[in-house]
């Protein structure tokens, strides 16, 4: 048994790679307030965004993971998203990327016919990605 049992911790390589940089970014900083060098603050900030841009980056390439819980063999941090590199329902960072997965069975098919639209193939709570 695991030490937190079932229980989805997200732990992905943009995740372990982002908060990576932004400890290193926040342990420069953090110096060069110390040692007085505005600098040394200017680096830091810079090395923090870049860590939230990495993480970003990676999630985008399929890294990351979506927004709750895995399935359990999709938990290791190492395991790629399947679903990644075509976006996420409800995560804001593939809507920035401008990736919005289709969540009917046609592309389009819901602006059109709007929510009177004739029942799905598509079971109820599962969402189809526009490439798939």
């Amino acid at each position: 048994m695991r030490a937190h049992g079932d229980h989805d911790m997200g732990h992905t390589v943009a995740g372990w790679t982002g908060s990576t940089i932004a400890i290193l970014g926040f342990t420069v900083a953090g110096a060069a307030l110390v040692l007085g060098s505005a600098a040394g603050l200017w680096a830091g900030g810079a090395l923090t965004a870049l860590g939230a841009v990495a993480a970003w980056l990676l999630h985008l390439a399929g890294r990351g993971k979506p927004t709750g819980p895995r399935p359990p063999h999709l938990r290791h941090w190492r395991t790629p998203d399947p679903a990644g590199r075509h976006g996420h329902p409800d995560c804001l960072g593939c809507r920035l990327a401008g990736r919005r997965p289709v969540t009917t069975g046609t592309a389009g098919a819901a602006e059109a016919t709007g929510p009177a639209a004739a029942p799905s193939a598509v079971p109820a709570g599962q969402r189809v990605h526009a490439d798939a």
